[in-house]
C-alpha cells in the first residue's frame, strides 16, 4: 500500500495521485515524502515525460503533515534533536525546491519540466506548500473547500517553504493575514488572493492541467524569485517602503500576541532575515527558525493539545465504545433566547430537523429569526447562499406546541436558570417524546443530578453546556449526572460531533470544569482591586500573560448583575465555607451603583452609547485607593494563572475531570485559558510540579488558603512526576 502513485499518459504527461490508503483526507508520512520523492526523480529522468500533474484521488487535496512525522525526525537524532528537525525540514525543502526546478539548467533556467497541481478541493498547510512550489495551480470549483496555511493556529509556522515562497509571491504586507493569522479562504477567495491561478469546473480539473502542461514554455516554469531582476512585491527591509512594513508588521505581532508566543516572532524573524538573502538561502533561514519553534515546550504543548489531543476528542477519544451509533435525526430546543436560537442554528447547519419551542409563538419566531439574521450576515460575506439559507431555515419550526416534539430523538433545555421551571419543562417533554429519547439540560451552573430528579429516566438525562455565542464558540462541555447511562453520553458526543465542535466530557459538581476554574479567575481580579492593586495592573497582566480578556473586562462582558446572581446562589449553598465575601462587596457595590457591565454600558469599564469600550472607570481607584506599593506584574500573573489553575486540578482530583486532555483542550477552548501554554496541565508540566508548588507556598502565605497546593500536585513534585508523564497516555507523552 502506498500513499502516492503514478500513471504516464499518451500525452507524456505523468500524473501522481495523493491517495493515503484508510484515510478520508490526505495527510503526509515521512514514507509519504519519499514515495514522492522517488516518482519525481522517475518522471524528470524519464525522455517520455513531458510534465507532470500532482492531483489526488480523494474529494480534498491533502489535510497538512502527520505531526508524528516531526516526532520522528527528533528521535531520530538521539542526543541532538535540533540537528536531526533542521535535517529533516531540509529535506523537505530540497523534495519541493526539486518541485519548482523541474529539471531545469541551473544557468539558463531552460529544460525543465512542467508541473501543475490540480487540487481537487481543501489544501491546507503541506497541502498547500506543495502546490505552491508548482508551476501552475488549478483549483475545483468548490465552495466548501479551504485553501490556507493555518499552521500558526496550532503554535508552529509554514515551514515547509510556504513562508518564504508566500513572502516573495506577494510581499510581507500582502501575505501577513495567510501567514500571521492562519487566514483560510475558498477557492475563488484564494484565486483572487494571488494564492492560486485558476479556478475550473471540477470535472475539467486534470484536463485543464494536462492542457497547461503540454503547452507551457520555459518561461512558465520559472519563479520570480529564480528568475534576474526579482524585486520582492512591496519592498524588502532595506528598501523605504519595506522598512515600513516591517516595523509595522512586528507592532501588529506584538500587539496580537504580547510576546507570548514563540511561533510568530519565530515566523517574522524568518520572512525578515530571508528577505535579506538570494532565495535557498532563505529556505535555510526558514529551517532554522522552524527547528527553534519545535524545540520550544509552548510551541509542542499547543501541538499536543490543538491539534492531537483536540483533533482525538472530536473523534471520540472518550466515547463509551460499545455504544452503536447514536445521531441526531430531530432535535427539539426549549426555549429559544439567544442561547437556544444559536443552539437551533448551528444544527440547522449541520442539517438537522429543529423544533424550537418557547412560551409564546412571538419570542419562537424571534429565534428563529435569529437564525435568518446570521444567514443573511454570511451571504453579504460571500459565505452563504440564498439556497442555503432557505435549506437552513426549512429545518427550524418555531412553535409553542409540546406536541411538534414527538419523534424527537434529542431534547436540549435552555430555558431560564430555575430548578422549577426545568423541572415543568422537563415533564411536558417526556408526556410527549418516545421513551428512547435522550433529554439534556443546557444548565451553566445548576447539578445535573439534582435536575435529573424531575425525570422519569435519568439514565437518559444529561447535561450539554454551550458557550455563549453558540455559532461561535467551539467547545460543548457534556455533563454526567450520577445515574446518566452510557447511551446518553454517546448520543450527546456523536451529536456535537454532528454540529462539529469540540466535546469533553465531565461529572456533576458545582460549575462543572469550565466555570469551576473561570470564576477564580474573575475573583481573583476583583480581589486585587478590593486590595488596592490598580486596575491596568490587573488588566494588563492578565493580557501579557496570553488571557484574551482581563477578569475585570470579562466580568463586563458576562454581566456584573449575573456575577451577583452566582455569588448569591453558591453562598447559599456552601453557607459557612463560602471563600468569596472579600469579591462580594465589590460585586454587590457595582450593582448598587447601575453599573452593570457593558449591557448597561457602565462596568469596570466607561462605555460610549454605543457600547463601546473607552477605559477602565475611574471610580473604582476613587472607591479603592491604590496600594503602596504595588506589587511585580509577575506576582499579579501567578494569582491570576494559580486561580485557575489549582482549580482545574482539583477537579481532576476530585474525578469531575477524568482525562487531562479534556482539561487542557477545554481551558483553552472554553475560556482562552493562555493559548500559549497548552493548558493548565500542560502548563504546570511546563514550569515543573516542583516550581508550582513553590509558587503555590509563596502565594498561600502571602494570600490565603486558596493558593494551597492540591495533594496530588505536592505528591507529584515529590515523586518529580508531570501530568502527561503520569496521566497523559503514550501518545500524549511522545507529543
Amino acid at each position: 500500500m502506498t500513499d502516492f502513485t503514478m500513471e504516464t499518459g499518451s500525452d507524456g504527461v505523468a500524473v501522481i495521485t495523493w491517495d493515503v490508503p484508510e484515510k478520508s483526507m490526505n495527510v503526509m508520512s515521512e514514507e509519504g515524502f519519499a514515495e514522492l520523492d522517488a516518482l519525481l526523480d522517475a518522471a524528470l529522468a524519464d525522455e517520455a515525460v513531458k510534465g507532470i500533474v500532482i492531483t489526488s484521488a480523494k474529494p480534498d487535496f491533502a489535510g497538512g503533515m502527520d505531526l508524528n512525522v516531526i516526532a520522528k525526525m527528533r528521535e531520530s537524532a538521539g542526543d541532538d534533536p535540533a540537528r536531526g528537525l533542521f535535517d529533516g525540514i531540509m529535506k523537505i525543502h530540497h523534495i519541493l525546491r526539486k518541485i519548482e526546478l523541474a529539471g531545469m539548467d541551473p544557468k539558463t533556467r531552460k529544460g525543465g519540466k512542467p508541473i501543475a497541481a490540480a487540487l481537487p478541493g481543501t489544501a491546507l498547510g503541506i497541502g498547500l506548500e506543495i502546490p505552491l512550489a508548482c508551476h501552475r495551480r488549478f483549483v475545483a470549483d468548490n465552495p466548501r473547500a479551504k485553501i490556507g496555511l493555518p499552521e500558526i493556529k496550532v503554535g508552529i509556522f509554514p515551514g515547509a517553504g510556504g513562508t518564504t515562497r508566500l513572502v516573495r509571491m506577494m510581499g510581507a504586507m500582502a501575505a501577513s493575514p495567510f501567514l500571521l493569522q492562519g487566514k483560510l479562504s475558498d477557492p475563488r477567495g484564494a484565486r483572487a488572493a494571488g494564492l492560486v491561478d485558476e479556478v475550473v469546473p471540477a470535472d475539467e480539473l486534470l484536463g485543464k492541467a494536462r492542457a497547461w502542461v503540454l503547452q507551457a514554455k520555459d518561461a512558465d516554469l520559472v519563479k520570480p524569485w529564480d528568475a534576474k531582476g526579482y524585486k520582492m512585491p512591496g519592498g524588502t527591509p532595506y528598501h523605504p517602503a519595506g522598512f515600513m512594513t516591517f516595523v509595522g508588521a512586528s507592532a501588529m505581532v506584538n500587539q496580537q500576541t504580547q510576546g507570548v508566543y514563540p511561533a510568530a516572532k519565530a515566523l517574522l524573524s524568518a520572512v525578515y532575515e530571508g528577505a535579506l538573502v538570494p532565495f535557498d538561502t532563505a529556505l535555510r533561514i526558514e529551517a532554522r527558525w522552524f527547528t527553534n519553534v519545535l524545540m520550544n515546550p509552548s510551541s509542542s504543548a499547543m501541538i499536543r493539545s490543538l491539534f492531537i489531543n483536540k483533533g482525538a476528542l472530536e473523534k471520540g477519544a472518550v466515547r463509551p465504545k460499545e455504544v452503536p451509533p447514536q445521531q441526531v435525526q430531530k432535535l427539539g430546543v426549549l426555549g429559544a433566547g439567544m442561547m437556544g436560537a444559536g443552539i437551533a442554528l448551528v444544527s440547522a447547519l449541520a442539517g438537522i430537523e429543529v423544533v424550537l419551542i418557547d412560551q409564546e409563538q412571538e419570542a419562537a419566531d424571534r429565534g428563529k429569526a435569529y437564525c435568518e439574521s446570521y444567514m443573511d450576515k454570511g451571504i453579504k460575506r460571500g459565505k452563504a447562499t440564498p439556497e442555503k439559507k432557505e435549506k437552513v431555515l426549512g429545518l427550524i419550526t418555531p412553535t409553542t406546541d409540546y406536541a411538534a416534539l414527538k419523534g424527537c430523538d434529542l431534547i436540549i433545555e435552555a430555558v431560564f436558570e430555575d430548578p422549577k421551571i426545568k423541572a415543568e419543562v422537563t415533564a411536558k417533554v417526556e408526556a410527549v417524546v418516545g421513551e428512547d429519547c435522550i433529554f439534556a439540560t443546557n444548565t451553566s451552573t445548576l447539578p445535573i443530578s439534582d435536575l435529573a430528579k424531575a425525570s422519569k429516566r435519568p439514565e437518559q438525562f444529561i447535561g450539554i453546556h454551550f458557550f455563549s455565542p453558540v455559532e461561535k464558540m467551539l467547545l460543548v462541555e457534556i455533563i454526567k449526572g450520577k445515574r446518566t447511562g452510557d447511551r446518553a453520553v454517546a448520543k450527546a458526543l456523536d451529536y456535537v460531533r454532528q454540529i462539529r465542535k469540540t466535546p469533553i466530557v465531565v461529572n456533576d459538581a458545582r460549575f462543572f470544569f469550565a466555570n469551576r476554574c473561570i470564576i477564580p479567575y474573575i475573583n481573583e481580579g476583583i480581589r486585587m482591586v478590593k486590595e488596592g492593586v490598580v486596575p491596568p495592573l490587573v488588566e494588563n497582566g492578565a493580557r501579557l500573560v496570553g488571557m484574551p480578556l482581563g477578569p475585570l473586562q470579562l466580568v463586563d462582558e458576562t454581566s456584573i448583575d449575573l456575577g451577583v446572581k452566582i455569588a448569591r446562589a453558591t453562598k447559599a449553598a456552601m453557607g459557612d465555607a463560602y471563600p468569596d465575601d472579600a469579591v462580594d462587596e465589590v460585586l454587590f457595590w457595582m450593582a448598587d451603583e447601575g453599573r452593570l457591565g457593558r449591557k448597561a454600558k457602565a462596568g469596570f469599564y466607561s462605555y460610549d452609547e454605543k457600547g463601546k469600550r473607552l477605559g477602565l472607570w475611574e471610580g473604582l481607584t476613587a472607591k479603592y485607593p491604590p496600594a503602596d506599593p504595588q506589587p511585580d506584574v509577575h506576582e499579579v500573573q501567578h494569582r491570576l494563572l494559580m486561580a485557575q489553575v489549582l482549580e482545574a486540578v482539583r477537579a481532576f482530583e476530585d474525578g469531575v475531570l477524568e482525562d487531562i486532555r479534556e482539561g487542557d483542550v477545554g481551558a483553552i477552548l472554553g475560556w482562552g485559558f493562555a493559548p500559549w501554554s497548552g493548558g493548565p496541565f500542560s502548563w504546570l508540566d511546563m514550569i515543573g510540579a516542583g516550581k508550582a508548588v513553590e509558587i503555590c507556598d509563596r502565594l498561600s502565605e502571602a494570600h490565603g488558603e486558596r493558593f494551597s497546593a492540591p495533594a496530588l500536585l505536592r505528591e507529584m513534585a515529590e515523586k518529580g512526576e508531570s501530568f502527561y508523564g503520569r496521566f497523559g497516555g503514550e501518545d500524549a507523552k511522545a507529543a
